[in-house]
């Protein structure tokens, strides 16, 4: 499988670039999994669009590709192949650094980062997946999992299987706000406004807390986000002004 430098060359539309910043000339399996069970699926959560790894159009050994404006209920059948050690620690096409041992996956043109339901047809297992980067350039295959969604359906072995995939949570389309309601030393309080707040937005919108040192404390800022601008982003401040909460602190993604 291609990964990101082959992605970039193609983007704009080069041939022939070479691989050599991986440390494997061939792909080979990763230590042995041995209680997949103990490891978490992600959750899937509305994420913005990745500022890398999204372009509208790309061109790979050239066939041009079209990355999906909107994935949305998004469904398909076809082979499943997963990828393994050649690209461990190596970053994927949206910037992030790909780990066997998560779950993730690569799509052609599903918008990144996206989350998906993959189901092997011939023994009903499903996993999860964070599609976090681009390929299989292969015309029989539609998406490559890492080493731990396929140990999860059992095909590692075989190395491919007839899956079908759906999406479950595409990313936001808009530009989005975190807003931070508070920040606070006492890590009790940030989790139970954490909770309150949770309540209040009815879990439609994620609500974390990110703790980091200020001086010679440890504040905790309590954060609800990300939201899209526009009606989302009035109905979470209308929230909390019901809550007596009137002036959050709206934050872009380089604020965090």
């Amino acid at each position: 499988m291609i990964r990101l430098l082959i992605l970039l060359c193609a983007v704009s539309y080069l041939s022939g670039c070479a691989t050599s910043r991986y440390q494997h000339k061939d792909d080979f399996t990763p230590q042995p999994i041995t209680d997949i069970e103990a490891l978490p699926e992600p959750i899937p959560v509305a994420e913005p669009r990745s500022t890398m790894g999204n372009p509208a159009k790309y061109k790979v050994r050239g066939k041009e590709y079209s990355v999906m404006a909107d994935a949305t209920n998004y469904q398909h059948s076809g082979i499943a192949s997963w990828y393994g050690m050649k690209f461990h620690g190596h970053r994927t096409s949206n910037g992030e650094i790909f780990d066997v041992y998560k779950f993730s996956a690569a799509h052609k043109t599903l918008p990144l980062p996206c989350y998906v339901k993959v189901t092997r047809e011939d023994n009903g297992k499903s996993v999860v997946v964070r599609v976090n980067d681009r390929g299989p350039f292969h015309e029989d295959r539609i998406i490559d999992l890492s080493y731990a969604a396929a140990v999860k359906l059992g095909m590692h072995k075989q190395g491919t299987a007839k899956v079908r995939i759906e999406v479950v949570q595409a990313p936001l389309n808009g530009s989005v706000r975190w807003i931070q309601v508070s920040a606070l030393s006492d890590a009790k309080a940030a989790e139970k406004q954490r909770q309150e707040l949770e309540n209040l937005v009815d879990k439609r919108w994620p609500v974390t807390v990110t703790s980091r040192e200020s001086g010679n404390r440890l504040v905790h800022r309590v954060r609800i986000g990300p939201v899209t601008e526009g009606e989302d982003l009035n109905k979470v401040l209308d929230a909390l002004k019901t809550a007596n909460i009137r002036s959050p602190l709206l934050l872009a993604r380089h604020q965090l």
